[in-house]
């Protein structure tokens, strides 16, 4: 069998280099081998060894110039941090608004040309330049709930598929637990509130699973939030399954339903919110006083504003299956104050007092402050006195050891009048 035409370049180059430097007998002996082995005539074998002789090397390909550099990835960092880190693909449509915004607060000064390209930058640019970043800013809790009572039986179960036609209003809710890693005794807990439409997120502090805390909870929820609360979504536990809530969702014609037992992925707008909302924010430490009970909630007054105007968010609007490949298809990223908006279901004295709230926000501030009562509720925690609960190790205090380290501080630019922490 004949050598492939790649071959024949391959061997003509390889005998051309010592073709060049042979004396006229060897190239005669030369010559007549590579006849012999590609077939060609000796006049061709010529005209192919003064080709490979000829030939260079194509020149590597000029570098691409770079178009995003220092006078860009300084101004990103800071509206990455600013927004507690999102992802590109939720970052990029959302630039122009929070440039906009930092710029109107003074937090943030850039050229026209800088603010063109980060109004451009795509998701792979901004995932790919602060790749570094997150890398340096490298928890899994438990869940503790219990089974509810026989009450249960008389409220409807409703599963993660019955939200396609859902309204603004209807809220999972669902509770985190501050125990430290030792569920023994009385601790905090974070009630956690989700808009199955918009992604609103409200959280509060209550002192216990107790049930008059939790409805305590969600009637200051329901007094805050932009539009009418019409329906509520539980787990199975006792501290949503009892007469003191199925009364009040009565009385306040509010839709009252609950997941399937063990299927956490029935409650998964909620679920999804415990993390970046609650557990990023407050971590895995052990909160059971009082200060650490006014600290959380005032942390969580700041959060709510963060989130709901300058948190934007995904929601999954496809998923198909073709084999063993999924496909997810997901909107355009938005924040859930832009999604109550455009909300027909809003009314527009609503709208219009949400915007109000929006135009007196400063994002980087609002981070400071969340800053701040972070570092004072891990103060607090690790300066108290810790407790003996029965049933814990007689020598074993709570502990203190700190399973979670707030991010990273970045440097920001300080507004002329810097705001006082409360």
């Amino acid at each position: 069998m004949g050598l492939s035409m790649g071959e024949r370049k391959a061997v003509t180059k390889q005998m051309a280099r010592r073709y060049a430097k042979a004396s006229r007998s060897e190239k005669t002996k030369m010559l007549d081998e590579l006849c012999a082995l590609t077939g060609w005539s000796r006049r061709h074998g010529c005209r192919a060894l003064s080709a490979a002789l000829q030939s260079k090397d194509p020149p590597a390909p000029a570098p691409r110039p770079r178009i995003y550099g220092k006078e860009v990835l300084e101004p990103l960092t800071f509206i990455w941090a600013s927004l507690n880190g999102p992802a590109g693909k939720r970052l990029a449509p959302f630039m122009e608004e929070i440039v906009e915004v930092l710029e109107r607060t003074g937090e943030l000064a850039v050229s026209d040309e800088v603010r063109s390209k980060l109004t451009q930058i795509s998701a792979a640019t901004i995932d790919r330049m602060l790749g570094a970043e997150r890398d340096r800013l490298k928890m899994k809790g438990r869940s503790g709930t219990k089974p509810g009572s026989m009450l249960r039986r008389q409220i409807p179960i409703r599963t993660f598929a019955d939200w396609d036609d859902a309204a603004p209003g209807f809220f999972e809710v669902d509770l985190v637990a501050h125990d430290g890693g030792h569920a023994v005794g009385e601790f905090c807990q974070s009630l956690n509130m989700t808009c199955v439409a918009t992604g609103w997120t409200e959280t509060r502090a209550v002192r216990n699973k107790a049930q008059r805390w939790c409805l305590e909870a969600l009637r200051d929820i329901q007094a805050s939030l932009p539009f009418p609360l019409r329906g509520i979504d539980s787990d199975n536990g006792a501290e949503f399954i009892n007469a003191q809530l199925m009364a009040f969702c009565e009385q306040e014609q509010i839709t009252f339903t609950r997941s399937r037992p063990y299927r956490k992925n029935d409650n998964c707008f909620v679920e999804q919110k415990n993390w970046p909302v609650v557990r990023q924010q407050v971590g895995y430490l052990r909160y059971d006083t009082p200060g650490e009970l006014r600290v959380l909630n005032e942390l969580y007054g700041h959060l709510r504003l963060y989130v709901n105007y300058f948190q934007p968010q995904m929601r999954l609007v496809s998923k198909t299956r073709s084999g063993a490949k999924v496909t997810k298809r997901y909107d355009r990223a938005a924040t859930p104050y832009r999604r109550v908006l455009v909300s027909s279901d809003v009314t527009a004295e609503a709208k219009e007092a949400l915007t109000a709230t929006y135009m007196g926000l400063n994002p980087a501030a609002l981070k400071r402050q969340i800053s701040a009562l972070q570092d004072n509720l891990i103060r607090i925690q690790r300066t108290k006195e810790p407790k003996k609960e029965v049933g814990q190790p007689p020598d074993h205090p709570f502990r203190m050891t700190v399973s979670w380290k707030p991010p990273r501080t970045f440097p920001v630019r300080q507004p002329a009048q810097p705001s006082r922490t409360s």
